[in-house]
């Protein structure tokens, strides 16, 4: 090989070397300019990356759960949170199935330090899996909706033996997520072990028969009224533990532009305490969702 040709690759290599760093010393500098906070022991940004449109959970209707789903293969999941992760956004609550969970090996292979987390709750003889484990999540919290129906039915000691069961069986931080904001509420009157809750804004597990006694009528499909919003914000100003707050964007329906977007964060940000965080979800189908909520995130999370 000529002494030139020699040259030309050590230039090419080092041309690659060099733009792999400085993508390295960006990444970190993103990272550091977030607004973080630290829950359960875990410094996190303050915006989690959330996984409803990965699993096509759109709150909407069949085609556009479709459409969500479509659009996130396998491939382009493991894409966008490389580059969430990248941007500094490098915590996903994970849903519990084979996409997924594929795409964090596949990341972790790569060399990824994404972190996650999980919801789940005790199955039917009241025993807790200890699959989550293999993924080292942060914590482990109980399912909204689930937490909602076990409260309902009157049967919320189920929940509290949750929080015990992973403290003492899997030796990790736990939670509990509702969308009621009289579950939340009950666990911290009554001082249960919980390390930090997720805090829907909005109520969509209400029974319709509920809001027909109330109203005469109730709305076709899931139920997103405007008062849930304050309620569930007023609970999380109250409680003491931290909280995630998640539907800060009524599952698209604040969505309809941009100024309602960034009122959505402004709201959710000043009302939210401290030591809170928010979880949002994102499509980059149409727009580029990442980079705008990110410029809201630093605009109005900062902790001061």
């Amino acid at each position: 090989m000529s002494s030139e040709a020699t040259r030309r690759d050590f230039l090419k290599t080092a041309a690659v070397a060099g733009a792999a760093l400085a993508a390295g010393t960006a990444s970190q500098a993103a990272a550091a300019a977030l607004p973080r906070v630290t829950i359960a022991g875990q410094t996190i940004p303050r915006m989690i990356v959330g996984c409803n449109q990965i699993g096509g959970w759109s709150h909407m209707c069949r085609n556009m759960t479709l459409a969500m789903t479509d659009y996130f293969t396998l491939d382009r999941t493991i894409e966008y949170l490389q580059r969430c992760e990248g941007l500094g956004l490098d915590v996903w609550l994970t849903y519990w199935d084979q996409k997924p969970l594929t795409a964090l090996r596949t990341l972790w292979e790569r060399g990824s330090k994404l972190r996650t987390y999980f919801l789940g709750n005790l199955d039917a003889q009241g025993k807790l899996s200890r699959d989550v484990l293999e993924y080292q999540p942060l914590w482990y919290i109980h399912h909204g909706n689930v937490t909602d129906t076990l409260f309902r039915a009157g049967k919320h000691e189920k929940v509290h033996d949750f929080l015990k069961k992973v403290h003492d069986e899997l030796g990790l931080p736990a939670g509990i997520s509702a969308h009621n904001p009289d579950c939340i509420k009950y666990a911290e009157d009554h001082g249960w072990e919980a390390d930090l809750y997720q805090c829907c804004l909005y109520q969509v597990t209400r029974p319709h028969a509920e809001v027909r006694a109330k109203l005469g009528a109730a709305p076709l499909g899931e139920i997103f009224l405007d008062t849930d919003r304050e309620a569930m914000l007023q609970v999380i100003g109250q409680v003491k533990k931290p909280c995630l707050a998640f539907k800060i964007l009524a599952a698209g329906r604040l969505c309809d532009s941009d100024d309602s977007v960034e009122e959505a964060f402004e709201y959710a940000f000043s009302r939210i305490k401290p030591s809170d965080a928010v979880i949002v979800g994102m499509w980059p189908k149409f727009k580029d969702e990442v980079a705008q909520n990110l410029a809201f995130l630093r605009k109005y999370g900062q902790v001061r």
